[in-house]
């Protein structure tokens, strides 16, 4: 049996701010927090996950990012999604377990394996064991651009199937007679939240339950709203948000994620500096100029 839990709706892939000098900026990711889940309607929040920077982020810096959203969490009563990212199955039961021992982390979010590629049946083997030994149920993080692998639908099956796999984020970059079909057999309790953010409207209208958006860093209420809408079978009106939503998306994916988001969100005077960590590069003037200008008022949603 599955854990019980609501993986529904718009959960928030949140930033990380940082000062002039890099440093974690905590005060600005509090109130970007307490904003998602208050003005912004969202369901629940996720931590350390690619928009977050995770990969550049310290041992401690990454706890801290966890405590402070885990804080807004249970303000709101909201769940916290957290991102565990390795291809090192040891170390990902490690973290896991660190997690599950906080006590207020709903989930973790995993990616297949990336960079060593196991195949279907290593990547099986992974889940299993993280699921079998880590203590908190799991967000598949199917991500094939990022992974270098893809996952079939039966292995999307069997993964639905395990006990402690609870939803999947998915970000394939299409959707096609596979994903239909996935949608049209999920087992109880597992949710299929959408992760491609220009292609969220038609995911939902195809029976997705919610969606892992790193553009509702932005548009928060719009993309809260898109969810609602769809959930409520309002497909015209829900289909004219997510035409909107689909440009700001685009203009706000115009340069590497997160780069833009971080340019608006500082634009908007809601986070310290638009600064990014190496391997990564502010993004230009330009791109977040036109990301404002496609986003419109809509942009400022969260900020008012």
């Amino acid at each position: 049996m599955k854990p019980e839990a609501n993986f529904t709706g718009l959960f928030v892939p949140l930033v990380t701010p940082f000062t002039d000098d890099l440093r974690l900026a905590p005060d600005a990711l509090a109130r970007l927090a307490d904003e998602a889940l208050t003005v912004g309607g969202a369901r629940g929040l996720v931590a350390l996950g690619t928009t977050a920077e995770a990969a550049t982020l310290t041992a401690d810096e990454k706890r801290a990012v966890v405590r402070i959203c885990a804080a807004a969490c249970r303000v709101h009563r909201a769940p916290l999604i957290v991102g565990v990212g390795t291809n090192d199955t040891a170390a990902a039961i490690e973290t896991l377990r660190e997690l599950a021992g906080r006590g207020d982390v709903a989930a973790a979010l995993v990616p297949a394996p990336p960079y060593t590629r196991p195949g279907e049946a290593g990547t099986l083997a992974h889940f299993t064991a993280l699921a079998e030994q880590g203590g908190l149920p799991l967000v598949v993080y199917d991500i094939p651009y990022r992974t270098g692998q893809t996952l079939s639908i039966r292995a999307m099956t069997a993964l639905s199937r395990l006990p402690q796999v609870v939803a999947v984020k998915y970000a394939t970059g299409v959707i096609d007679a596979s994903t239909v079909e996935m949608l049209g057999s999920t087992p109880p309790g597992f949710s299929v939240l959408g992760g491609d953010d220009a292609v969220i409207s038609p995911l939902l209208a195809a029976g997705a339950a919610g969606g892992i958006l790193a553009s509702a860093n932005v548009r928060t209420a719009d993309y809260a709203e898109l969810i609602s809408l769809w959930q409520r079978d309002a497909a015209g009106a829900a289909r004219r948000l997510g035409a909107e939503l689909a440009r700001t998306s685009a203009a706000l994916f115009a340069e590497p994620n997160p780069t833009v988001i971080k340019g608006v969100l500082h634009a908007q005077g809601r986070i310290p500096t638009p600064a990014v960590r190496l391997p990564l590069l502010a993004a230009s003037a330009d791109s977040v100029r036109r990301a404002m200008d496609v986003a419109g008022a809509g942009a400022r949603v969260v900020a008012a």
